[in-house]
């Protein structure tokens, strides 16, 4: 049971620095977000709606007791890091390493967040 916990915390706030990184990055590196976005074929107007709902994400991971809410945000952080790991792969930048890293703290993060709620 402990080592369930240890699990969950490590990768949900390796987690949590990963999606703070990137909407810090939303936010505070703008413009460079936008030519990002502009060249994978992204509409702009949806950079900052994005990094709202990551930091939302988080909150409701680490806050809220609602078990469908965190079924929510895991599936929205699931897509996110899914669909930005196959733009960077189709676009050729390289930069698919940090969504993939993501992808995979995802999932740890859900399947050990549900065995802390088994007993």
């Amino acid at each position: 049971m402990k080592t369930n916990q240890i699990i969950f915390y490590a990768s949900t706030g390796l987690l949590t620095l990963l999606m703070l990184f990137s909407a810090g990055m939303y936010f505070f590196n703008h413009e460079y977000i936008v030519k990002a976005f502009e060249s994978m074929g992204y509409p702009t107007y949806i950079i900052y709606p994005l990094a709202i709902a990551k930091l939302l994400g988080l909150v409701t991971i680490w806050f809220i007791n609602n078990r469908s809410l965190k079924e929510w945000a895991y599936a929205g952080f699931f897509f996110n890091t899914l669909l930005a790991f196959f733009a960077h792969i189709m676009i050729k930048d390289g930069e698919q390493m940090a969504a993939a890293i993501g992808f995979v703290l995802v999932l740890i993060s859900y399947n050990f967040n549900k065995k802390r709620w088994e007993k």
